[in-house]
């Protein structure tokens, strides 16, 4: 009994020691959280942009070495600084930023109501910029709402863009129109032929559920005038994002595969395990970290708009070309398995591997810290 009494006491004392710990910590992080908050209101004033990669970048090499001379996991430290630091960049995301151009007379946002055009809406007007919407119901006062706009944002859904650009045929000739949708070339086209003045093409990578631009990529086209809507762009970069330029027909491309053909095999999948009757509650129980992973991801998109999706696939008709070389090649592979020519299947994958080079190595590793939270939540 003793002994028994023994080992509570000094396992209370030792808890009771983490616990000292871990309200140390805690008031640590929020007096860090605190001085992030004026390193925004900081940045702010000179329209210095929140995010600095090369900051960042130097801090984890620090703080990863002194993990290791300290004896603790660098990847741990690199994880808990990253998540600190993501922390600190809402933080400084809720201070504020510098306009750019204070001459801008107004920004309008067609479609502003929307779950995209919101989140510029709230940007411009935390930059200080004169920001208003217009809706289908505001047609009737559109000429009036247009008549003194530098920028018009397009930010409806694709199945609309070219007939609300084909639209805007009055602009003041200074004014910068843009669009905000995934496809480049037809609305760069419609958007040239409508307007005389500036052009660009812009397309945010991001959904609408982010909390700021912070580490988000926004690829730009260049449609006509680029010196006249630098201005958009440095804003953008203000506000933390990173622009990506690409030519309209080079970004058509890459979008074919980056989402048209992920999104349509993402929805053939899901339709498959539907058809199949499969058990959703069983898979998950029974997947491992990266298959319950890609169960979310399919799970993830039909629990959004069937619009979205749809528009996205049927909006070039070119794409149905390279999904159907798709197929050909599932086919091919299946054939594969279907003649037990493991050989070839074997020489098929090194190819591949091949191809992706120190790329695969790359996404190995990045996966590793992915499928480590995906388990966390499992147990969660």
């Amino acid at each position: 009994m003793k002994k028994q009494s023994t080992f509570e006491q000094q396992l209370g004392e030792l808890r009771d020691e983490i616990d000292d710990i871990d309200q140390q910590l805690v008031a640590l992080l929020a007096k860090r959280r605190a001085v992030t908050t004026n390193v925004g209101l900081l940045k702010s004033e000179v329209g210095m942009p929140i995010f600095a990669p090369e900051r960042e970048a130097s801090l984890l090499k620090v703080r990863r070495q002194q993990a290791i001379d300290a004896g603790l996991s660098p990847e741990l430290i690199e994880d808990i600084l990253r998540r600190l630091m993501q922390d600190s960049y809402v933080s400084q995301d809720a201070s504020g930023y510098r306009c750019v151009n204070p001459a801008c007379k107004k920004v309008v946002v067609i479609g502003g109501e929307g779950q995209l055009g919101r989140i510029f809406v709230d940007l411009f007007k935390r930059s200080g910029y004169k920001t208003q919407t217009l809706e289908q119901t505001d047609w009737p006062n559109s000429t009036e709402i247009l008549a003194d706009a530098s920028l018009v944002i397009v930010a409806v859904p694709i199945r609309l863009t070219n007939m609300i650009i084909q639209q805007l045929n009055a602009l003041p000739e200074d004014c910068i129109l843009a669009d905000v949708t995934s496809i480049k070339e037809s609305p760069l086209y419609e958007m040239m032929k409508v307007h005389n003045g500036p052009v660009v093409g812009l397309h945010p990578m991001f959904g609408p559920d982010v909390t700021g631009l912070v580490k988000q990529t926004i690829i730009a086209c260049e449609g006509r005038l680029p010196a006249q809507y630098h201005w958009v762009l440095e804003q953008f970069q203000v506000w933390g994002a990173k622009i990506y330029p690409a030519e309209a027909h080079a970004h058509d491309q890459a979008m074919s595969m980056v989402q048209v053909m992920r999104h349509f095999s993402t929805i053939a999948y899901g339709y498959h395990l539907m058809a199949e009757g499969a058990d959703i509650a069983q898979l998950v129980e029974m997947s491992s970290p990266i298959y319950r992973l890609e169960l979310i991801m399919v799970g993830r998109l039909f629990a959004q708009s069937p619009e979205l999706y749809t528009d996205i696939i049927f909006a070039n008709q070119d794409n149905i070309a390279m999904m159907k070389r798709f197929a050909y090649r599932f086919l091919e592979l299946l054939e594969d398995v279907q003649l037990d020519d493991k050989t070839a299947f074997t020489a098929m994958f090194s190819q591949v591997a091949d191809w992706f080079g120190d790329y695969a190595d790359i996404f190995l590793q990045e996966s590793k810290a992915m499928l480590i939270k995906a388990d966390q939540l499992k147990k969660h």
